[in-house]
């Protein structure tokens, strides 16, 4: 597992990102719109939407929000004209990060960004000169402190999954983009606890850093991902048991 997507599941476990709900949902109600204005509004025919809004009934979402940002998406109610933009960049000791944005002022996002890179001792990156680390991939997250890990792992490959990752207390499991909702499906019929479940970038291979350039690192991604109009943050960093444990005792 990612040591990003240990942190996210430890964070949402401390209830960190009820501090920033109204921000989160702002920002899944950015993915709703641009899911429907590609796809159409109807999330039998639109696989990305409906994604989208199983990822916010995850984060308790309220459904007038989802449908207020669908009627947004199809036209139905004015709302800000968003684009998708990525950046791309580099962070302490050589990490390679991806930031998703989603933002009606493109200059203004680039420049948040930068500052932040800037602060956090990385740099920016010219397109595809970090992407090309990456692969797209369906990701199934949950904590296994009361689970079966194996056995969990048995179902996901039985349901399509290409790889698992079981680890301390979580497990990660790895689809095709399309194979995403399948899995989920199958593991839910086994009421199996499911933490997170979204498209996501994946580094091909992982890089290791002394604990000092890894907590760098780790802090730059926490900043990024609360930059309004950044909706997801990728890294190629494995971050160790060691390193989470002390940002965890910092929350």
């Amino acid at each position: 597992m990612s040591g990003h997507s240990k942190w996210s599941t430890i964070k949402r476990a401390k209830g960190v990102a009820d501090a920033r709900r109204g921000q989160l949902f702002t920002k899944l109600a950015r993915e709703v719109m641009i899911a429907v204005r590609e796809g159409g509004s109807s999330p039998d025919q639109n696989y990305h939407l409906r994604l989208i809004m199983q990822k916010c009934r995850d984060n308790n979402m309220p459904s007038e929000n989802i449908e207020r940002a669908i009627k947004k998406g199809s036209g139905e109610m004015t709302g800000s004209t968003l684009a998708e933009v990525t950046f791309e960049g580099y962070g302490p000791g050589g990490a390679a990060i991806i930031i998703q944005a989603l933002t009606d002022n493109r200059n203004r996002a680039l420049q948040e960004i930068r500052n932040i890179f800037n602060r956090g001792g990385g740099n920016m990156a010219e397109a595809g000169s970090v992407s090309w680390l990456f692969e797209h991939k369906g990701v199934i997250t949950m904590a296994t402190s009361e689970l079966d890990a194996e056995e969990v792992a048995l179902w996901a490959i039985d349901a399509a999954a290409e790889d698992v990752k079981v680890e301390k207390n979580h497990l990660e499991i790895y689809t095709a983009p399309d194979k995403l909702e399948t899995v989920r499906r199958a593991l839910e019929e086994k009421d199996v606890p499911i933490a997170s479940a979204e498209l996501s970038m994946i580094p091909k291979t992982t890089l290791n850093l002394n604990e000092e350039a890894a907590l760098r690192v780790m802090k730059l991604l926490d900043r990024l991902e609360e930059l309004d109009d950044v909706q997801r943050v990728f890294s190629n960093v494995d971050f160790s048991d060691e390193v989470l444990e002390r940002l965890e005792a910092q929350v």
